[in-house]
């Protein structure tokens, strides 16, 4: 019985080994999905602080030692008008500290937005006494675009139909580019019948180079463009209003009649966005852009397409419309002109010969995934090859 009892009490220790071990390994390091949740609801708290303006709850969520950086980063938004600012752990599971991951940040403009503009940052995330915290700032993954926000102190100026965001500019600058889209909007908006905002936001950065660095491109890209508009083609009304991007140092060489045509330029593409999808031509979509613009300037064929008159006076005639690929950012200048200018006459004879209704109706329908010459043919009762040929005579007769 001795022998009996004694392995009995050997296996009752066994078995008490095994459910503290059990026990022991249930309070021992919280497994992925925990680490992520926490980490989760720190990002949270940040996003929180930054709408509510609430500085000591964002540097909570910052390492002891990156506090006065990200002290800076709070400053930079501090007049920025935030409906919502959110971090989403996107990959990158921290599995030890330090722990590189990539977040999702999606923000709303108040007034503006009607849906978020995202974007991706990597972050570096440490663990201190069971927190975790954001160790640095971090840096862009989309093609290292950085948020204007990134760059300093954002300066905000409000127009009656516009709102301008810039940094390292004066003040005044900046209530002349919003006063300057403040006449822009409506001449988009007489351009296009369709339902849109009616009202931009207009990112002006420090420079030439600091405007590359927010699209993620060389600055060789943008020399000598006054303006960009960024956005998803065929985002719908859903989308949060497409941001016009200014290039301070092409726009500043610009009188102020071009800087109205740049800037109702640029609205226009916002005001079209929702109808302007992946099916939608660059000849169509700047050239109607263009139309919009030059029309408000009353600029007459030879003062809107200097290059390609010149060129037409000298025996060139484009056989075709312009290629998508002609409109590439860095490509030969007096080419890219030329392209722009034949788009935007391509435009003016829709308009003069069939009717703002009629181009617009031709915009509405390649958008919505209608080959070019079947709507041609159904809008204008012309096809593809007729209309080509009428837009060459009538190059012909307006610059030759």
């Amino acid at each position: 019985m001795a022998g009996v009892r004694g392995g009995v009490r050997q296996s009752a220790a066994v078995v008490m080994a095994a459910v503290l071990a059990a026990v022991l390994a249930g309070c021992g390091a919280p497994s992925a999905g925990e680490r992520a949740a926490e980490v989760q609801r720190m990002l949270d708290r940040r996003g929180e602080a930054l709408v509510r303006r609430d500085e000591g709850a964002f540097l909570n969520t910052a390492a002891p030692g990156d506090r006065q950086a990200q002290r800076r980063v709070f400053g930079n938004l501090a007049d920025v008008p935030l409906d919502s600012y959110s971090y989403r752990l996107k990959s990158g599971l921290p599995d030890g500290s330090p722990a590189e991951a990539t977040l999702e940040i999606g923000y709303r403009l108040r007034g503006y937005d009607t849906a978020a503009v995202t974007t991706t940052e990597q972050v570096l995330l440490r663990e201190s006494d069971g927190r975790w915290y954001v160790s640095w700032p971090g840096r862009s993954t989309a093609g290292e675009r950085q948020q204007l926000w990134d760059q300093g102190r954002v300066q905000v100026v409000r127009g009656k139909r516009s709102i301008v965001l810039g940094v390292g500019r004066s003040e005044a600058w900046l209530r002349s580019i919003a006063a300057a889209a403040d006449r822009a909007v409506p001449a988009a908006d007489r351009a296009w019948s369709g339902t849109w905002a009616r009202r931009v936001v207009i990112f002006a950065p420090e420079s030439l180079a600091a405007m590359a660095r927010m699209l993620g491109s060389p600055p060789a890209d943008y020399r000598g463009m006054a303006a960009v508009t960024t956005g998803e083609a065929g985002a719908g009304r859903s989308a949060p209003a497409d941001r016009v991007v200014v290039n301070p140092e092409a726009y500043d060489l610009l009188g102020e009649v071009g800087r109205r045509i740049v800037l109702t330029h640029e609205i226009t593409h916002v005001a079209t966005r929702a109808a302007t999808t992946s099916a939608t031509p660059l000849w169509l979509s700047e050239g109607f852009a263009d139309w919009s613009g030059y029309r408000a300037a009353s600029r007459t064929p030879r003062q809107g397409a200097p290059e390609l008159a010149r060129a037409v006076a000298g025996g060139y005639l484009p056989q075709e419309l312009p290629k998508d690929r002609d409109f590439r950012f860095g490509s030969d200048q007096d080419a890219l002109a030329r392209a722009y200018e034949e788009a935007w006459l391509a435009c003016v004879l829709i308009a003069e010969r069939w009717g703002q209704e009629k181009l617009e109706a031709v915009y509405r329908g390649v958008g919505k995934g209608g080959r070019v010459g079947a709507v041609l043919q159904e809008e204008l009762g012309v096809g593809l090859g007729e209309f080509t040929e009428s837009w060459r005579s009538y190059l012909r007769a307006q610059l030759g």
